[in-house]
């Protein structure tokens, strides 16, 4: 079980921080328009592209989960990114957490041990 605890805990940073490159990426970019402009600032966003690695990676180990785990393992176990996610909202975009949003990852976890177990 330590390896696809482990496996999960990888796969969960890699999938966290593609979002959190995502919401960077989006917050610089200009608001929407069909304008060449706006399609064009895609292609040159190194955020989207850093998000788009860690999507790749985070799928990659996903797909090697799924082919070596039971899913009723392995899906519950991606839930650890839940607290990268969390983490990420405090360190990278300075935002407060109350503790109720911990106690319910904090829930979440709990579950995790148990479906691992």
């Amino acid at each position: 079980m330590l390896k696809i605890i482990m496996l999960g805990i990888i796969q969960a940073a890699f999938l966290s921080a593609g979002q959190v490159f995502l919401k960077i990426a989006m917050n610089r970019m200009e608001t929407f328009s069909f304008a060449w402009k706006w399609f064009a600032s895609l292609l040159t966003n190194w955020w989207l592209g850093a998000m788009g690695a860690c999507f790749t990676i985070a799928g990659l180990l996903w797909l090697y989960m799924l082919k070596n785990f039971q899913f009723s393992v392995a899906y519950p176990v991606t839930s650890i990114a839940y607290i990268f996610g969390m983490l990420a909202a405090i360190l990278v975009f300075h935002e407060t957490v109350p503790l109720t949003r911990w106690l319910g990852v904090m829930l979440i976890m709990a579950g995790v041990i148990l479906i691992a177990k």
